[in-house]
C-alpha cells in the first residue's frame, strides 16, 4: 500500500511541477473551440489534421493541398456548430484536430496578407494610431478579423481601388479559417492580437476601414512585388 501511494504522490508531483503534461494542449483546443463557440457564437469545426508522416503535408486525399491541416474536410464547412455538445464530441473523439472557423454569417470574416507584409503594415498602422481587431497569425500568413461582408459589398469596395495587391485574400461567407491555438502543416497558429479578456464576442472593425489602411500601408512601407 505504501508503495502505491509513493507513486501516485510522484505522479502527481509531476503533474503539478509547473511543466505542461501531454494532454495540456489539447485540453487547450477544446477549451478555446468551446469560447469560440458558446461565449462568441463563432460557428466552428474541426479541421484536417497534418499528415503524421510529414507535418508539411496535409491529412487529405489532395497531394498539392496548399493549406494542410488548416481546412475542413469531414464533416464538410457546413456542419460548422455554436453548439457546445457537438463541439465537445468533436474534440474529444479528434483532440488534436486544428479549429476551423466557418466566415460570414454572425462570424468574423477576415482578411490576409502574407506574415512580412502584414508586420510591416500593422507596425505603420499602430503609429497611425488605428484601431485594429483580432489578428491571428501563422508562418506564412496572418488575418485580420473584420465584420462580416457580402459578395457585393466587397466587389465595390475593389472595383473602386485603383490598385489591390494581389497577395490579399478574403475570407468571407462561405469561408474559413483556422483558429489559435491550432497546430497545422503551415506551423502553429497564434494570436499577434489578442481579443481583450471578457465572454463577449471580440470587437473587430469595418472591411473597408481595413482594406484601405492596408493598401495604403503596404504601398507607403514599399514591400517588395513578390512580398505582396
Amino acid at each position: 500500500m505504501r508503495e502505491i501511494l509513493g507513486r501516485r504522490r510522484r505522479l502527481l508531483s509531476r503533474r503539478n511541477d509547473g511543466k505542461p503534461g501531454r494532454n495540456d494542449g489539447k485540453a487547450e483546443l477544446i477549451g478555446a473551440a468551446l469560447t469560440f463557440a458558446t461565449e462568441w457564437q463563432w460557428p466552428v469545426l474541426p479541421g484536417v489534421a497534418p499528415d503524421p508522416q510529414g507535418r508539411d503535408r496535409c491529412g487529405c486525399p489532395d497531394p498539392e493541398c496548399t493549406v494542410p491541416g488548416a481546412h475542413p474536410f469531414d464533416p464538410g464547412l457546413l456542419a460548422a456548430t455554436t453548439d457546445a455538445r457537438m463541439v465537445r464530441w468533436w474534440w474529444t473523439n479528434r483532440p488534436s484536430a486544428p479549429i476551423i472557423l466557418a466566415t460570414g454569417g454572425r462570424a468574423p470574416c477576415a482578411v490576409s496578407l502574407p506574415a512580412l507584409a502584414a508586420s510591416r503594415a500593422l507596425a505603420l498602422l499602430d503609429r497611425r494610431g488605428m484601431r485594429l481587431g483580432p489578428v491571428i497569425a501563422s508562418p506564412a500568413r496572418w488575418a485580420l478579423l473584420v465584420r462580416p461582408y457580402s459578395m457585393e459589398q466587397l466587389g465595390e469596395l475593389l472595383y473602386a481601388k485603383d490598385f489591390v495587391p494581389g497577395s490579399l485574400r478574403f475570407h468571407g461567407e462561405g469561408g474559413y479559417l483556422a483558429l489559435p491555438p491550432s497546430e497545422t502543416g503551415q506551423g502553429a497558429v497564434r494570436w499577434e492580437r489578442a481579443p481583450l479578456p471578457g465572454s463577449a464576442a471580440p470587437w473587430v472593425p469595418d472591411v473597408e476601414a481595413v482594406v484601405d489602411a492596408v493598401v495604403d500601408a503596404l504601398t507607403r512601407t514599399g514591400v517588395s512585388a513578390p512580398e505582396l
